[in-house]
């Protein structure tokens, strides 16, 4: 077996590819990634599926047009030139131009190793380049590896056919009719955006509400949109799976079924620290990820993990902001950085959007905090009475006894982008009341339901 030693190790090519800059050029670094380079957000999660969403979005607004006084039709949904578009025209070059940066003469400090990686000790991972087996060890090791999605026992038993984040976005064609496993995030954004295109959808979820981990209101009323324009099946065990040349079916544990033409499992996903083989390197985990402490650090000297191999979080910008604290962390050990993780932000694309930041009600009032919640409509300001919007709604939590805010929730047109300004407010440890009456709110702007909502919390 070849062997090597190196300054840096680095698995996985998401936020981990970012950490070689200039500053580490005087480093030799090795980088595995079995897969394509650019990791979950790039080739098969934020990026591309928000290309897709923004198609659907089109189509919905084609759909709703009636409501504005304009006749308007769908003549038909060209997919694979929307999935020509996505990835021929955009995610594919880039992910190969990722590659090829790092093999080639502009990082002449860089290896690429292309095969699975795991520890066969402390600091030494088993490895390949193609058919050449290496074993590679590092003073310092990243480990940047991801998650995959999480295929529930009767599904990997049952021999049926299934989709994930993974592989639904290049179909060939567009079904017919497809089954949504799951109610979080990743199941929702595509049950919008093949619903939206003409796809008959039907989601299942083993919980009574649609995204239950969000504030409870605003879970309360995407569950009730969704069940509007898609087929849900909420509160139900399922127990196995069955198969034809032409659908597959989904049984409950009451002996109802559902059939689709298409199966799509979005249950969440699973870090892969435990592909890895961590204990012979000395690397805990804490229950499904490995285990760091504020730093980066994990259980072993010299080895580290950011992302969703690790974070709490699995969102891309947060582990973008963890990668910028590893990368500090590895040059500077005298002056080591906490991991960002103070007022996590997340968006949900879905129809309508969903904006988040904070505590939920529940959350702060089980905290202590004596809470001000205003659930401002966006259909009483201007800008929703032109939208005629009845559904979206902001809903703004503070602290009575300071004015800081706690928590933030939104459903409804553009959210996470009128979040944005919330964030700020946050992280700035601004007091809403100053926040809602000393700047300039653009009327007839839809940030006027920001406004509102500020206004309305109330500090007797």
């Amino acid at each position: 077996m070849n062997t090597k030693h190196y300054d840096l190790i680095i698995v996985g090519t998401g936020s981990g590819n970012s950490i070689p800059g200039p500053e580490f050029d005087d480093k030799s670094i090795a980088i595995v990634e079995k897969g394509v380079f650019g990791g979950t957000c790039l080739n098969v999660g934020c990026i591309p599926t928000k290309m897709f969403v923004y198609a659907a979005e089109v189509a919905q607004t084609i759909r709703d047009s009636e409501r504005y006084g304009i006749s308007s039709h769908i003549d038909g949904v060209d997919w694979p030139s929307i999935v020509s578009r996505v990835f021929d025209k955009r995610i594919d070059p880039i992910a190969q131009g990722g590659e090829e940066y790092r093999r080639g003469p502009r990082t002449p400090n860089i290896d690429v190793y292309d095969q699975h990686a795991t520890f066969t000790g402390p600091k030494t991972l088993k490895t390949g380049q193609g058919d050449e087996e290496w074993e590679i060890t590092g003073d310092q090791i990243v480990i940047a590896a991801g998650a995959r999605p999480f295929i529930p026992e009767y599904i990997e038993t049952s021999g049926v056919s299934y989709y994930t984040n993974e592989n639904i976005m290049r179909l060939e064609k567009l079904p017919k009719s497809m089954i949504v496993l799951g109610g979080g995030f990743i199941a929702l954004e595509f049950a919008h955006i093949f619903a939206a295109l003409g796809v008959e959808v039907s989601i299942i979820n083993r919980s009574e509400r649609l995204l239950r981990a969000v504030d409870v209101d605003v879970s309360d009323r995407i569950t009730e949109l969704t069940a509007r324009k898609m087929h849900t099946y909420l509160g139900v065990n399922c127990t196995g799976a069955t198969q034809d040349e032409n659908s597959t079916t989904i049984e409950f544990e009451d002996g109802r079924t559902v059939t689709g033409e298409i199966l799509l499992v979005a249950l969440g996903r699973t870090p892969n620290g435990d592909l890895m083989n961590l204990e012979a390197a000395g690397i805990e985990m804490d229950e499904d990820r490995i285990a760091v402490d504020a730093y980066g650090r994990t259980t072993a000297d010299g080895v580290w993990a950011l992302g969703d191999v690790s974070s709490p979080y699995q969102l891309k910008h947060v582990a973008n902001a963890e990668m910028r604290a590893v990368r500090h962390n590895l040059l500077h050990p005298d002056d080591l950085k906490e991991m960002p993780h103070k007022f996590v932000p997340a968006g949900i694309f879905t129809h309508p959007q969903i904006a988040t930041v904070g505590m939920t009600e529940k959350e702060a009032i089980d905290a202590g905090y004596n809470v001000t919640v205003k659930i401002q409509n966006y259909g009483d300001v201007a800008y929703g009475w032109a939208m005629e919007d009845t559904s979206g709604f902001a809903k703004i939590i503070a602290d009575k006894d300071t004015g800081k805010l706690l928590g933030a929730h939104i459903i409804g047109e553009q959210a996470p982008t009128l979040i944005q300004q919330l964030i700020t407010v946050m992280a700035f440890d601004l007091d809403v009341r100053a926040v809602a009456t000393d700047e300039y709110w653009i009327h007839p702007a839809l940030p006027e339901v920001i406004e509102n909502a500020l206004l309305g919390l109330e500090f007797d």
